[in-house]
C-alpha cells in the first residue's frame, strides 16, 4: 500500500486575529469587573465586624429560639453555652423539637438539669408541618407564639456562643436602635475540604451582599445570617410574624428584607463570638449545602442560572485560564492583573480564617465547584427533590 502524505492547512490567520480579539475583550471584561469589585461594591471584600457600643440602661427580655431537628449529637457542646449566658436582664432558650428522631428534647432537658438550668429550658414540640410552610421557619414561628419577649434571638442547635455574646448583641440593638441584629457566625474550617471552601462561602455571600449596603437605610440590599439574628418583637408583629416568609427556604434573608421593607434597621456583620461546630469533611457536604438553596436564591430562572454560570466562569475561571493558557501576551498580561486583583481581595477573609495568603489563590478552584453544586440544584429542583435538609425535602407549595 503506497504512503500518503498528510498536508494540514495552516490555521486561517483572520480567524486567529478574530479569536485574539475575543479573547483579549474577555479579559479586559474579567479586570474592569474586578476594578469595579474593588472599588465600587460597598467594600464587600473587607470583613466587616461589630462595632463597640455602651452598656443601655435598661435590658430587654430575651427568649432564645432554637429549631432543633436531630440533633443530640450537638447539644451537649452548643446548649450549655445558651444556658449560662452572662445577661443582665430576663432571659430563656425555647428549643423547639422538630420531629427528631434521635431524642434532641430528652437530651436538652438532661444538659439543662446537669447544668442546674432547668428552669432556663422550655422544650417544645413543632406542630406537623402546614401546607406552604418550609419546616424551620415553621420551627422557628412555634417558638415565636410560645415567646413573650421583647426580644428574640433565633440561632442554630449547632453554635456554641461566648458568654456575653446576648449581652453583646442587645447592646448593639439598643445603642442603634436596630430591629435585626445578625451575625455570621465563624464556620468550620478544619479540613482540606473546608480551607478551600468555607472561606469561598463567605467571600461569595458578601459579594452577592455587601454587609455595609444591607446596613445602609438608604440601599435596597438586605441580608442577614440565621446562625444569629435578634429581632424586636414588635417589629416581628408589623411585619406579621413569620407568617410573612413561611415558605422562605432562605428565611434569613427574607426575614431581613422584610423587616427592611417595613422601615425597620438592620445589621449584619461577621462575629468571632458565635462559631458553627457543624463540620464539612468531605467536598460533598458543602457540594450538598450549596445545591440545597442555591436555585432558590436565582427564583429558579434558567435565565438566571445561565447568566450566573457565565457570570461567574468570567469571573473566577476566565482569568487563571488566560494567565496559564494564553498565547498571546494582552490576554495573559490582563489574565494575570485580573487573577492577582482577586486574590487580593480575598485574602482579608483567608485571612479571618487564619489561613496564609497564598490559599487565596484557590478561590477559582472553590468557585469552579461552587458553579457546579448550584447547577446541580437546578437539576434536583427539576426532579422534584430540591429543599432536602435531614431527611426532608423542603416542599412549600
Amino acid at each position: 500500500m503506497a504512503c500518503r502524505s498528510i498536508v494540514l492547512a495552516p490555521p486561517c490567520p483572520h480567524r486567529l486575529k478574530t479569536r485574539m480579539h475575543i479573547f483579549s475583550l474577555l479579559s479586559l471584561a474579567a479586570f474592569a469587573a474586578w476594578l469595579y469589585l474593588a472599588f465600587a461594591h460597598g467594600k464587600f471584600w473587607r470583613p466587616l465586624l461589630p462595632e463597640e457600643s455602651p452598656t443601655p440602661r435598661t435590658f430587654p427580655s430575651v427568649d432564645i429560639v432554637v429549631p432543633a431537628r436531630d440533633e443530640a449529637h450537638a447539644l451537649p457542646r452548643t446548649l450549655p453555652s445558651l444556658l449560662t449566658q452572662d445577661y443582665a436582664g430576663a432571659w430563656r432558650v425555647i428549643l423547639v423539637d422538630d420531629h427528631s428522631g434521635d431524642g434532641t428534647a430528652d437530651i436538652a432537658r438532661q444538659i439543662a438539669a446537669d447544668h442546674d438550668q432547668t428552669d432556663r429550658l422550655t422544650v417544645i414540640a413543632a406542630p406537623d408541618l402546614a401546607k406552604g410552610w418550609s419546616g424551620k421557619v415553621a420551627a422557628m414561628n412555634a417558638g415565636v407564639l410560645q415567646s413573650s419577649a421583647d426580644m428574640i434571638l433565633f440561632t442554630d442547635a449547632d453554635i456554641r456562643h461566648a458568654p456575653r455574646h446576648l449581652a453583646h448583641l442587645v447592646v448593639r440593638a439598643e445603642a442603634g436602635k436596630l430591629d435585626l441584629v445578625s451575625r455570621m457566625v465563624k464556620l468550620n474550617g478544619e479540613s482540606v475540604a473546608e480551607k478551600l471552601l468555607i472561606p469561598a462561602f463567605v467571600f461569595f455571600f458578601a459579594m452577592l451582599y455587601p454587609f455595609r449596603r444591607a446596613n445602609d437605610p438608604n440601599s435596597n440590599v438586605a441580608a442577614a445570617a440565621g446562625g444569629v439574628m435578634l429581632a424586636r418583637r414588635a417589629m416581628l408583629d408589623k411585619i406579621g410574624g413569620l407568617t410573612s416568609i413561611k415558605s422562605a427556604l432562605i428565611d434569613d434573608c427574607s426575614l431581613a428584607k422584610a423587616i427592611k421593607t417595613a422601615g425597620g434597621k438592620i445589621e449584619l456583620t461577621l462575629t468571632r463570638e458565635a462559631e458553627s461546630l457543624r463540620s464539612y469533611p468531605h467536598v460533598r457536604d458543602v457540594w450538598h449545602m450549596v445545591a440545597r438553596t442555591a436555585y432558590t436564591q436565582l427564583r429558579h430562572s434558567p435565565l438566571l442560572l445561565a447568566g450566573t454560570v457565565a457570570g461567574m466562569a468570567l469571573l473566577f475561571l476566565a482569568p487563571p485560564l488566560f494567565f496559564i493558557f494564553a498565547s498571546t501576551e494582552t490576554p495573559l498580561l490582563i489574565g494575570f492583573l485580573a487573577w492577582l486583583l482577586m486574590t487580593a481581595l480575598y485574602a482579608p477573609t483567608v485571612k479571618f480564617y487564619g489561613m496564609l495568603w497564598p490559599c487565596a489563590l484557590t478561590l477559582p478552584v472553590a468557585a469552579l465547584v461552587y458553579v457546579a453544586a448550584t447547577v446541580d440544584s437546578a437539576w434536583l429542583y427539576h426532579r422534584g427533590k430540591g429543599g432536602q435538609w435531614k431527611g426532608r425535602t423542603q416542599s412549600v407549595g
